[in-house]
């Protein structure tokens, strides 16, 4: 059993995301850390690659390449860290991810979102989870599955989200 510790105060940006590395090493390909590009909030990213034919336990999943991009902004003003949380498909062009951000405030803090390109085409509120990151990490890795496979699509395109399927995320 894993114990997370709810004081935060002590994170530092470049140690959490080489713990949030060290973490995804076990269940993901080429694990790496990178620097935040300008567009990008927060100093870094880590990214890691999946096979998601394995991973949602589909030998018939559309693509054969994805990757996961974890961030996290520790200093936000907030008694909260902004993350997000993102499953890309390139060859779909295919991004669905929770965002605990600034954004979307009807939403509550954290929302889960998927975007076809660079064009968001759903918005759905999601748990907030009042955790150490690295708790935060575990557990949106648990429910990736069920959030990618309740994307709905229209003519090859990502249109929204089954929320009855993710009801329990």
């Amino acid at each position: 059993m894993v114990v997370f510790l709810a004081n935060r105060a002590n994170l530092q940006s470049k140690r959490l995301h080489d713990r949030i590395q060290d973490r995804l090493s076990s269940h993901f390909d080429n694990v790496r850390r990178r620097r935040g590009e300008p567009r990008e909030a927060g100093p870094y990213r880590v990214v890691a690659d999946v096979n998601p034919r394995q991973f949602l336990t589909d030998d018939e999943y559309p693509v054969a390449a994805a990757r996961i991009e974890i961030g996290f902004q520790l200093q936000t003003g907030e008694p909260h860290e902004y993350y997000w949380f993102n499953w890309i498909e390139p060859d779909r062009s295919l991004l669905v991810g929770w965002h605990q951000d600034d954004t979307h405030d009807d939403l509550g803090p954290v929302h889960l979102q998927v975007n076809d390109g660079a064009t968001p085409v759903a918005h759905d509120p999601a748990d907030f989870i009042d955790s150490h990151p690295l708790d935060v990490v575990e557990r949106r890795r648990n429910s990736l599955r069920d959030a990618v496979l309740a994307v709905n699509w229209e003519q090859g395109r990502p249109v929204g989200l089954d929320s009855a399927a993710m009801e329990n995320e």
